[in-house]
């Protein structure tokens, strides 16, 4: 199986920089390195685009997302995206495109402070695509892979949750 996994950044990706004593997105893939060094059935084609935080997303920076997917050959994506912004990029690309399986995951906590949510949720989504499932988009978090807007990000419990 090939999975394209296009990496924008986010909270996932977070490292702190000491000497501006603050957390900063990079440019690089130490992050997701660690999780896909033990997928051994599965084949990645890793794309940097963005490294950004969400909430720094512009429009351009979602059509740049929206043309990786398009541009992708294959027909299951993944994208490591900051989790305060990921329902306006999966609402921005509803509809635009077509044939393909594409899930949304990230973090609420860098992965180099404690690797085992981002690793739980990009595991998840490996699996979900891994299934028989119908094109669409989906958002992977906190144990369910859901169509993306029946999961919200509830910011007074700090989790997503799956809408009623």
């Amino acid at each position: 199986m090939k999975i394209t996994v296009l990496n924008t950044g986010g909270t996932f990706n977070k490292r702190y920089n000491p000497i501006k004593g603050q957390l900063e997105v990079p440019t690089d893939n130490i992050a997701l390195d660690k999780i896909i060094k033990s997928c051994f059935n599965v084949e990645f084609d890793i794309k940097n685009i963005v490294s950004k935080d969400s909430l720094d997303f512009t429009q351009e920076d979602r059509k740049a997302i929206l043309e990786n997917i398009k541009n992708s050959t294959s027909d299951k994506i993944i994208i490591i995206h900051g989790t305060d912004t990921v329902d306006l990029t999966a609402k921005f690309i509803d509809g635009k495109v077509e044939g393909k399986k594409i899930v949304f995951t990230g973090a609420m906590v860098p992965m180099s402070i404690d690797e085992v949510e981002a690793t739980m949720n990009f595991s998840q989504a490996i699996g979900f695509l891994n299934a028989p499932i119908e094109n669409g988009i989906y958002l992977s978090m906190h144990g369910s892979v859901i169509e993306y807007s029946k999961l919200k990000k509830d910011r007074s419990v700090g989790q997503f949750l799956v809408k009623n």
